[in-house]
């Protein structure tokens, strides 16, 4: 059967897949059995043709029968007879005498012209001689003569095999092939070139800075403006640095300009080498198998070189062959030489010299093998000789590959070490974003938000595109899911930043951006999942007024929160913390000679020290939500400058404690919503300061006539409750503007209610209502009218009186608006088709 050119193209590309991890060792022990097989392929074509033993008989056995001579002529009539056949007659005996007498002068004239026969005279034809011949190669002829090139051949096929075992074997040769594959890609990777270019121009940078005699690293930075105190990259209330361990050196553009596909190449390199080092460094069974198969080659070499010498000797030229076939030939003894013998020998001596120089290799691929800490690699020159000086060392069949690598040589390891080190990916995460993300791209997100400000979210990058800081007129910043921020120099630029959002985006600043952040940064949220998330440098912007903190500051992390370090946010008015506090902590007082308003969330978890907030008798608004707390705090009757406290979604039941309220003067708005509240105490009476009660969403059957008797109310919220009777009390509230009662058991208005007149807003939704009153016509100033989910018949015509009520502002069923007169009815819808369309 006959291979193709492709055949035989594909069965050479096998090898060179596998040639880096090939030592100088095993590419010359494979020369060798090349070598070898080629020798035993020629001593297998010699013996085909040639192999054969000639054999003689030995005379001189006193068994051997003599030799007979030449046959003798028979008489004359004997001849004729046995000629013709015929009766012997005188006639026949005369005529046959006459042609003997002929016949003999012939054979004596034919035999005077040849020369006498020499040597020994036998008695055997040239059949017994093959016979003897083939026999005597059976029985005398030794079997490493006849099979010297058979085991040639197998021990060098064995030999061959057991080079290469370990890319072959099923459990490992995958890997291996893997990691080939891997390295080929990291080495022929355009970004590899660029990231050592890179590394290139720093190195050239800094040899210019030392020749010049200037120093790239960063100046201190003031953090108190006039204060002499100052602080260092390394200050450890940062925590962290604020410029990298070496300066980046400026690169040109050429480098910096990657081409996508490119770097999604790359990207995809990087997480192949995590998976595979995942996968493989914690293992070390290639190393034993090598090692194994380097043992078993040596065992090999002991074994064919002990066992070959000693039949060295066997091949001879003469052998001394007794065959049991007397009874056939007529001689017992032989004697037999080897045609090849003499070749044999030869090629023996070649074979035995190839060994021995495998052996030797072996020996010394043993000892490299045993010398060497082969379980280990390290990076520390590639460390030396590039800025990616966190690339980390390996262990186990990691270790061993790349040591392997090394023996081919060492760009391999040094350019493989780039797509190690987390700075190389975040130089390349850092070139496809920035190439990815241009200003244009990016002008385009930019929105105005509620409070009419231009505002730039940016979700799930892989981190900060360069081209944001030259957004000059962005107010609001939101990164969120961005697992790596930094801010450089550059942020500067954006002079009209005030308020920045970091979700889950962990954020670096360098020197330079740290001071314009300082200095101009007024509102601040981060929401983190651990609180080593919080940048240290957030505890420092002494022009910031709002902190909002979302995550998980729980008693245990307290002490990591760096809020002892607050005392630099001088003007910091507003702090948020919502997260699953059981204590207020004590730090925090001092933020109490500035800090105005305190909001805590803290979903669910019980707050039960809440002593620290007597101290900060400047607070103006508290929140304190979902904290699971059952009554009022007494330390919040302390806090004499309080106007608005919100005590929503907690556990409270009772509330006989208000009445230590009309101690705070200031106190314009109570947020008691979604609690447990059965009852309101007549004392509610007494806090003659409140504007707004919020009492939706708890437990109340009715409500005291002390409660309107506050002359300043103007915002009343009871919905969502199991109120089945409004007291007529509440005539007496003339400041009311917004009553909300919706949600509850009412079925009669009180008509002292209507006396309200200066009501804008009045939610009787989802009552038991059956009659709305005409007195509702008093409501001039009402705007907005709820009445869905009642059980009325129908409106009072008097609706009309209420001039400022808008169509959209009536939440009532389309029927019921159905039943007013049609001139009611046109006045409010026109009235509405009015304000739409200025």
């Amino acid at each position: 059967m006959m291979f193709t050119l492709t055949e035989v193209a594909s069965l050479n590309d096998i090898q060179p897949t596998y040639r880096i991890l090939k030592p100088w060792w095993d590419v010359f022990m494979d020369y060798l059995g090349l070598v070898m097989l080629m020798l035993a392929i020629f001593a297998m074509t010699m013996q085909i043709t040639k192999d054969q033993v000639a054999c003689l008989p030995y005379l001189e056995d006193p068994d051997q029968p003599k030799p007979s001579s030449f046959p003798q002529s028979s008489t004359v009539e004997e001849s004729s007879s046995a000629a013709t056949g015929a009766p012997v007659t005188a006639t026949n005996v005369v005529s046959g005498l006459r042609t003997a007498q002929q016949q003999t002068a012939v054979a004596s004239e034919t035999y005077l012209n040849q020369p006498p026969p020499t040597g020994v005279k036998t008695n055997l034809d040239f059949q017994q001689y093959v016979f003897i011949n083939q026999m005597c190669y059976h029985v005398a002829l030794p079997w490493y003569s006849k099979y010297f090139p058979y085991l040639t051949l197998i021990h060098t096929i064995v030999l061959m095999v057991s080079s290469n075992f370990w890319f072959k074997y099923p459990k490992t040769s995958s890997k291996i092939e893997h990691f080939v594959s891997i390295l080929g890609r990291c080495f022929e990777s355009p970004w590899t070139t660029k990231a050592l270019s890179e590394t290139a121009c720093e190195d050239s940078e800094e040899n210019k800075q030392r020749l010049t005699g200037t120093s790239s690293a960063p100046k201190q930075v003031s953090l108190e403006g006039d204060d002499s105190t100052t602080v260092s990259p390394s200050t450890p209330m940062l925590g962290v640095k604020f410029s990298a361990d070496k300066p980046i050196a400026e690169v040109p553009s050429s480098l910096t300009i990657l081409d996508k596909k490119d770097g999604e190449q790359a990207k995809a390199l990087f997480e192949k080498v995590r998976k595979f080092r995942a996968h493989v460094e914690d293992s070390d069974f290639i190393y034993k198998l090598y090692v194994a198969q380097t043992v078993v080659k040596t065992i090999k070499f002991i074994l064919i070189l002990s066992y070959t010498s000693t039949f060295f000797a066997k091949i001879n030229f003469i052998h001394e062959c007794k065959p049991e076939i007397k009874q056939l030939t007529g001689y017992k003894k032989f004697f037999c030489t080897h045609n090849m013998a003499y070749m044999l020998n030869k090629l023996l001596i070649s074979y035995m010299a190839l060994i021995l120089i495998y052996g030797m290799t072996c020996l010394y691929s043993l000892f490299w093998v045993f010398r060497r800490p082969l379980k280990e690699y390290s990076f520390e020159k590639v460390r030396e000789e590039s800025s990616f000086s966190d690339i980390p060392d390996v262990k186990n069949d990691f270790a061993f590959l790349l040591h392997m690598v090394d023996q081919y040589d060492q760009l391999y390891s040094k350019r493989f070490g780039v797509f190690l080190s987390e700075v190389s990916e975040n130089k390349l995460r850092e070139i496809s974003l920035n190439h990815e993300w241009t200003f244009e791209k990016l002008r385009q997100l930019v929105t105005r938000n509620a409070q009419d400000q231009q505002e730039l979210h940016l979700f799930m990058l892989s981190g900060l595109p360069n081209a944001v800081f030259d957004l000059t007129d962005v107010e609001v910043l939101k990164l969120e899911l961005i697992p790596e921020v930094r801010f450089s120099a550059k942020v500067s630029q954006m002079t009209s930043l005030r308020e920045l959002h970091l979700c889950h985006s962990p954020a670096k600043v360098e020197q330079t951006g740290f001071a314009f952040l300082r200095d101009n940064l007024r509102c601040l949220h981060v929401k983190f999942t651990d609180v080593a998330e919080i940048p240290p440098w957030v505890y420092l912007l002494r022009s910031l007024r709002v902190l909002n903190l979302i995550g998980n500051l729980s008693s245990e992390n307290n002490k990591m929160i760096g809020l002892e370090s607050m005392r630099d946010l001088r003007h910091l008015k507003t702090l948020s913390l919502k997260s699953n506090l059981t204590k207020m902590p004590t730090n925090i007082t001092e933020l109490s000679p500035h800090l105005i308003r305190l909001v805590v969330h803290n979903d669910g978890t019980k707050l039960l020290v809440l002593n620290s907030l007597k101290k900060m008798v400047n607070l103006v608004e508290l929140e304190l939500h979902t904290c699971e707390l059952e009554r009022i705090p007494h330390a919040i009757f302390s806090l004499i400058n309080l106007q608005e406290l919100d005590l929503k979604s907690n556990n409270i039941r009772t509330i006989e404690e208000i009445i230590s309220f009309q101690h705070l003067k200031r106190l314009t708005c109570l947020k008691l919503w979604h609690n447990k509240i059965i009852t309101i105490p007549s004392s509610i009476g007494q806090v003659k300061s409140l504007e707004a009660l919020h009492l939706s969403h708890n437990k109340l059957e009715s409500l005291p006539p002390a409660l309107f008797t506050l002359p300043k109310l103007r915002h009343l919220d009871v919905g969502f409750n199991s109120i089945t009777v409004l007291p007529p009390e509440v005539g007496l509230l003339h400041n009311l503007q917004h009553l909300a009662i919706n949600a509850n058991k009412l079925e009669v208005l009180p008509k002292p209610m209507f006396r309200c007149t200066k009501l804008k807003v009045l939610c009787l939704g989802n009552n038991a209502l059956t009659v709305l009153p005409e007195s509702v016509g008093q409501l001039v100033q009402l705007t907005q009218l709820e009445l869905r989910g009642n059980c009325l018949d129908r409106l009072p015509a008097q609706l009309g009186n209420c001039r400022l009520l808008r169509r959209n502002g009536l939440v009532v069923e389309d029927h019921l608006f159905d039943t007013l007169p049609v001139e009611v009815k046109e006045s409010i819808s026109r009235e509405t088709s009015f304000t739409s369309g200025l």
